[in-house]
């Protein structure tokens, strides 16, 4: 199963999911229809609001399309299936070729661009660092490695590293011990494969969700924008902030759930590419809106290793619409971007 690193802080909890889940939105009218399951080591959820409740036997074949979709990422991106695409190119010590699917390059050179975008904040290439702190598919104990075993994992850290060939798609390796890891926008990339399933489909009013990354179109089963939520920065599991949203996609990411502590001192699952150690500052969580699934995924990565001031910063240049929770003496702040103010108010 596709695993991410970031196992996120403040997960995205979606109000009209947790309606459904009680039952009381199942059948609204007969127009809405709920699907979910299990997958990349979390939950996903789906709603299709259309003119009337879908047969048992449409259902069935739509649930079947969504997992085959869902398999198929994982079987070309997940670390932690050993016959995956990504997998196998890991294991790799040579520099030659490697054929690799359409997708897998499809992500591939998205989050390189990310990478670049965002000055190595995001680092698809970190993976064997994160992994000797204890939070990669290695499954090492949580501890504070020697400064020597940081200095030589980060020797194959970098994208520079990394060939890409789209046509026909394949991947190479210049450093023998280069990993690539895309949990921070593979799971972004199948919400978005399932959200464009459905449109193909025909269906115009969908939430797709996975593990709190969601993609949204048209409305809900009210005729009302869809109503999505940012938890609060505790095991509450409070609500935020409520937010419209319609055609557009949004992901979270955090360190509240994943880390852990020695000596007093916590050490954050989130690893900064630069220092190849845990992020150190008040950020705690970082919302980001985009067009797709996989680049708000990505983008919340880079924007939360960055930090509350150089991320808000971020923000303002490439006018992306970014919500904010930052830790202060008093508990928490909110910080929105201009944009996000101007899509959704204060």
């Amino acid at each position: 199963m596709l695993r991410k690193y970031k196992i996120y802080a403040l997960m995205v909890f979606l109000l009209s999911f947790l309606i459904s889940c009680s039952g009381e939105d199942k059948t609204f009218d007969g127009r809405l229809n709920v699907l979910s399951g299990l997958t990349m080591g979390t939950t996903y959820s789906v709603k299709i609001v259309v003119d009337n409740q879908l047969p048992d036997l449409k259902i069935s074949a739509l649930k079947q399309s969504i997992d085959s979709t869902l398999i198929e990422v994982n079987r070309q991106m997940s670390t932690y299936i050993p016959e995956s695409e990504i997998s196998q190119f890991n294991i790799l010590d040579n520099s030659e070729w490697f054929d690799i699917s359409e997708n897998f390059a499809f992500v591939l050179d998205q989050s390189i661009e990310l990478c670049k975008l965002t000055e190595g904040n995001l680092d698809i290439t970190i993976g064997p660092v994160v992994n000797l702190w204890g939070f990669g598919p290695e499954q090492r104990p949580h501890t504070i490695p020697a400064d020597e075993e940081i200095v030589r994992r980060m020797l194959s850290v970098g994208i520079d590293n990394l060939g890409l060939r789209l046509s026909p798609p394949a991947v190479k390796k210049d450093n023998p011990n280069l990993m690539v890891d895309l949990s921070s926008t593979a799971k972004g990339f199948g919400v978005d494969e399932v959200f464009d399933l459905l449109t193909e489909l025909g269906y115009k009013n969908v939430m797709v969700e996975i593990g709190g990354e969601i993609r949204v179109s048209g409305k809900n089963q009210n005729d009302e924008l869809w109503k999505v939520g940012i938890s609060t920065p505790d095991q509450s599991g409070g609500i935020d902030q409520v937010i419209p949203l319609s055609n557009m996609a949004m992901a979270t990411s955090g360190d509240y759930w994943n880390y852990f502590e020695e000596d007093g001192v916590r050490y954050s699952h989130t690893i900064d590419p630069h220092t190849g150690r845990p992020i150190n500052h008040k950020l705690a969580s970082v919302t980001v809106f985009n067009s797709t699934c996989l680049q708000a995924d990505g983008l919340a990565t880079g924007i939360f290793v960055m930090g509350p001031e150089k991320g808000y910063s971020f923000a303002v240049e490439m006018e992306l619409a970014v919500s904010m929770i930052v830790k202060n003496d008093k508990g928490f702040k909110i910080i929105k971007s201009p944009k996000f103010t101007e899509l959704f108010g204060n």
